[in-house]
């Protein structure tokens, strides 16, 4: 019989808070269930997760508690990690999106993506706070 070779993802939760319950039964149990079927059937089988360190949840929660966004990923990330160690999840990598491999990696498929013309490059208007320097993402933006 010939062993399966499968690579499973669960949702990235972002570094801006704890898991809950609804965290756990929508995106990780079941990915783990799958996981642990196919380990028992011999099928090599790899489950790798990992904090979401980018966006602007992470922005937020820092904005509210006046540190900066990696005091938040940092605290959030380690508790995470042992919330799953102490659940049980399998996984066989629970990484980190800040990490220089993440990058690395994501930039190769971004621009393997590119070469194959998969991608499409415009011109947007986007909001811009001249005060914080920066363009806004939605969450920032209120009203129409």
């Amino acid at each position: 019989m010939k062993r399966e070779k499968i690579l499973v993802t669960a949702a990235l939760p972002y570094a801006n808070g704890r898991i809950h319950l609804g965290h756990i039964a929508g995106a990780y149990l079941p990915a783990d269930i799958f996981v642990r079927y196919h380990r028992l059937k011999g099928n090599d089988i790899v489950f790798i997760c990992g904090s979401d360190e980018h966006g602007v949840p992470i922005t937020i929660t820092a904005d509210k508690e006046k540190v900066t966004p990696k005091v938040i990923i940092d605290r959030f990330h380690n508790d995470n990690k042992a919330a799953f160690e102490r659940l049980g999840m399998s996984f066989d990598i629970y990484s980190r999106t800040s990490l220089p491999l993440h990058h690395e990696t994501a930039k190769e498929f971004f621009l393997s993506f590119h070469e194959r013309g998969l991608l499409n490059e415009k011109k947007t208007m986007q909001f811009f706070d001249e005060k914080s320097n920066m363009f806004l993402p939605d969450r920032y933006v209120e009203g129409t």
